[in-house]
């Protein structure tokens, strides 16, 4: 089979296709032929070294698989041969996506909403898993609650934004000018433009001096140290940033603040979640652009790039029958 290959960590010149042996399923594995993959920060924070330490190399990585199952292992009763699946591999724990094949856990594996295309869903799998588990495991968003999402045109921020209005939440966001109206259309409230305004003079005048329940912090920067000024008593600051550097936090003492680091973990009970709200059509993935397995290169080049244009998410067509539109 085709893969990419990550030969060492650096630039998106680090990788290489190559023909490797197709993987076998073993007890409750499944075999996937993936159809789509996409390409997250984590992808290129994988590739230039950051986690060398958990990243044996050669390496075959990419963390969204969207396909369809082509033979099971001893033990499976979930899934046969021809169901259109989709799923995160265990990050950091074997092969990831950049590849034809893919072997996952049963377990990890779930039936891939039939309105989405494999481009949506392997779109969908890793941002969506984490904007779930940032905003409604860890910070317990609650109806009628507000929450102000950094970064709501990037790929886990324009899903946080969909579901944050499926939990019944009010919405602000920061994003540049140029993405107010897909935020808008996203289902933001307020949307506010991080270049030109501060965030905490918007969202406090707009509440009234209350503040917000809820930060989700997708990008960083002093977010962590700066959230307390915009939360309500008993906020609540979910994060899925590296800390990079200290920060102090003391005035999230006067509010009662509660912080969470999040690393998404992968089960099926979340993408089952995921696919109800896209059945229900209150939840649908915004694929900005669309690269084939080879240039995987590229596409990390252009995510990494301060001004890529995107909204929403780079997807990979690794088989090139996917498409947007249908189901396979």
């Amino acid at each position: 089979m085709k893969a990419i290959i990550l030969k060492s960590f650096g630039g998106p010149e680090s990788f290489e296709l190559c023909d490797v042996p197709k993987p076998v399923p073993h007890a409750g594995q499944v075999l996937v032929r993936v159809h789509a993959t996409s390409i997250n920060p984590l992808d290129y924070q994988v590739r230039r070294g950051d986690y060398s330490d958990l990243v044996p190399l050669p390496a075959i990585t990419g963390h969204d698989v969207s396909g369809v199952v082509e033979e099971v292992g001893p033990g499976v009763t979930t899934f046969s041969p021809g169901d259109e699946v989709w799923y995160t591999p265990q990050i950091f724990d074997g092969p990831g996506s950049y590849a034809e094949y893919h072997v996952a856990a049963e377990s990890i594996i779930g039936k891939k909403p039939s309105s989405l295309s494999h481009l949506e869903a392997a779109s969908l799998s890793l941002v969506g898993g984490t904007a779930w588990e940032a905003l409604i495991v860890r910070a317990g968003l609650r109806v009628g609650e507000s929450i102000l999402v950094h970064g709501g045109a990037g790929g886990v921020g324009h899903v946080a934004i969909q579901l944050a209005k499926a939990m019944g939440a009010k919405v602000f966001t920061t994003v540049r000018e140029a993405n107010f109206e897909f935020a808008r259309s996203l289902g933001a409230d307020v949307v506010i433009d991080y270049k030109k305004e501060d965030y905490v003079d918007v969202i406090m005048r707009e509440t009234g001096g209350l503040g917000v329940d809820v930060v989700f912090d997708t990008i960083g920067g002093h977010t962590l140290s700066r959230s307390p000024d915009v939360l309500a008593q008993l906020g609540r600051v979910v994060t899925i940033v590296d800390i990079a550097q200290p920060q102090n936090l003391i005035e999230a003492w006067g509010k009662n603040a509660s912080y969470y680091f999040v690393f998404t973990r992968q089960n099926r009970g979340k993408l089952d979640e995921l696919s109800a709200l896209v059945e229900r059509g209150q939840l649908r993935p915004h694929v900005g652009a669309v690269y084939s397995l080879a240039d995987i290169p590229l596409a990390h080049a252009r995510l990494e790039s301060p001004s890529n244009g995107i909204q929403g998410k780079i997807a990979i067509a690794v088989e090139p029958s996917a498409h947007l539109k249908g189901t396979s």
